[in-house]
């Protein structure tokens, strides 16, 4: 019992302490209960809470048509970056990285259409002053020259 308690108190502080400082806050602004809209229509809700230690933002997106998304989000500092791991119960798998830019998450990465074609994610999400968080997710078809929107919302508490 004795060696418990003394290993116990060995690897606390590592525990505490793994993903302290302000990288590791730079998307704690989208934490939270939302309800999130698009066009003025609420297009879902998204429950945004950190996890293991404060070192993983997770994500869970539902719409009332029965659309579930999940992402798991970390600063990763090996590499100075957010990296953010998207699926969905349509099959979507998209895995994106990026930094804090100017007050706005900003991270992007390849992914694949219905139809099997290659396109390039963007998705920023900006904090507002009245507390709300804007997303808006874009596609290009050309490596970045062209952007499409995919989805422009706002969350709300």
């Amino acid at each position: 019992m004795r060696i418990l308690l003394t290993l116990a108190a060995l690897f606390s502080p590592l525990v505490h302490s793994a993903c302290e400082g302000p990288e590791y806050d730079q998307f704690d602004f989208w934490l939270g209960s939302w309800q999130v809209t698009a066009k003025g229509t609420l297009a879902g809700t998204n429950e945004i809470s950190a996890d293991l230690d404060n070192c993983v933002l997770r994500e869970h997106y539902r719409t009332e048509s029965g659309f579930e998304g999940r992402s798991l989000n970390i600063y990763d500092k090996s590499r100075d970056l957010w990296h953010q791991t998207w699926v969905d119960n349509q099959g979507q798998l998209l895995q994106l990285e990026g930094r804090l830019e100017g007050g706005v998450m900003v991270l992007q990465g390849p992914g694949l259409s219905a139809k099997g074609e290659k396109h390039l994610h963007r998705i920023r999400w900006t904090p507002n002053m009245d507390g709300t968080v804007r997303q808006h997710w874009q596609v290009s078809k050309d490596d970045g020259e062209t952007w499409t929107d995919v989805f422009d919302g706002m969350y709300r508490k």
